[in-house]
């Protein structure tokens, strides 16, 4: 392995380790650390929000690094994100739909905000197998992405419908969910987001050694024996899968996924593919968990804070590529 590599990784996880002893002491009430191992002190369920809160930005800082790497390195496009295809989009909607159509039923809160990542994760689980029955009719890698551009659009444009007509109440709830809570999630939620982050990043590892010769051209690839259609398949569903899980309990968590990669070929290329993938992970983890320490520092939002975190990235990526 090379040394570079080992270093750049060991520096990370530490940075990764600090940042997440930051994490469990900010709040509003100062704990202890007996609060985080005794489960019958009064301070015990604020020990467990902030744990669940480390935990659940662990599995965001690998899922959307993991799908922005997957598909930019499927389309060889550095601007490649999870939102390319229309997975963020879709399962905003459905979200959309579920809360300004839901007002009308009584339900407990634990069912309601269930209904609701169930409903994220349906939306972009409908949307990838529509990706996967056009993607036999697109030849061309581009198509692709137009379609996931049109998509997006087609999406965006019904969300505005819906809020115009929406009342006050649903039209707060979907905004306040569209800003992205890292703390709101519960243990058992955290199970099921964990379920599906392993076999997004399953169907991943079976993709990495693919990608290689794709990367090396589609002549190429079929003489190494790739399946060029399976390869499209798995990238298509490990990324919706990764993405839509995320979306489906933080909201939408933009432009994490087209950054982290870029900064990932920055500190480390030319790399093994395997190796960008471990990096897009721990650097990935490290920067939802500063983000997490931001949030709860300013108690801005966390889509606030990576939108304002990755908007000029995105515009200067552009600028140097145009030189």
């Amino acid at each position: 392995m090379n040394k570079n590599f080992k270093i750049t990784t060991i520096l990370i996880l530490i940075a990764i380790l600090v940042s997440m002893v930051i994490n469990l002491n900010i709040g509003f009430i100062k704990l202890n650390f007996s609060d985080f191992l005794s489960s019958s002190s009064d301070q015990a369920q604020i020990a467990q929000l902030r744990i669940n809160r480390i935990l659940v930005m662990l599995l965001a800082g690998i899922s959307i690094p993991t799908s922005g790497f997957l598909l930019q390195e499927y389309f060889q496009n550095p601007l490649a994100g999870p939102s390319v295809l229309g997975i963020t989009s879709v399962a905003s909607l459905s979200v959309a739909f579920y809360i300004f159509f839901s007002q009308d039923f009584i339900l407990p809160e634990f069912l309601q905000n269930s209904f609701l990542s169930i409903s994220a994760i349906g939306g972009s689980l409908v949307l990838m197998l529509i990706l996967l029955a056009f993607s036999g009719k697109f030849q061309d890698k581009s198509f692709l992405i137009i379609f996931g551009f049109l998509i997006s659009a087609l999406a965006g444009a019904i969300v505005s419908i819906l809020q115009f007509y929406a009342e006050n109440q649903s039209l707060k709830n979907y905004v306040l969910w569209s800003f992205g809570a890292n703390n709101q999630v519960s243990t058992n939620q955290i199970w099921i987001l964990s379920v599906i982050v392993i076999l997004g990043l399953f169907l991943t590892f079976k993709t990495i050694k693919p990608l290689i010769g794709n990367s090396l051209g589609t002549a190429y690839a079929q003489s190494l024996g790739v399946n060029l259609r399976q390869l499209k398949y798995f990238v298509i569903i490990a990324s919706s899968l990764l993405s839509a899980s995320v979306t489906a309990f933080l909201g939408p968590i933009l432009f994490i996924g087209i950054v982290v990669p870029h900064f990932c070929r920055m500190l480390f290329n030319p790399a093994k593919l395997w190796q960008q993938w471990i990096l897009n992970m721990l650097l990935g983890i490290l920067i939802m968990e500063f983000f997490s320490i931001i949030s709860e520092t300013t108690q801005f939002p966390l889509n606030i804070i990576t939108s304002l975190f990755g908007i000029p990235v995105i515009l200067m990526m552009m600028l140097k590529n145009s030189k």
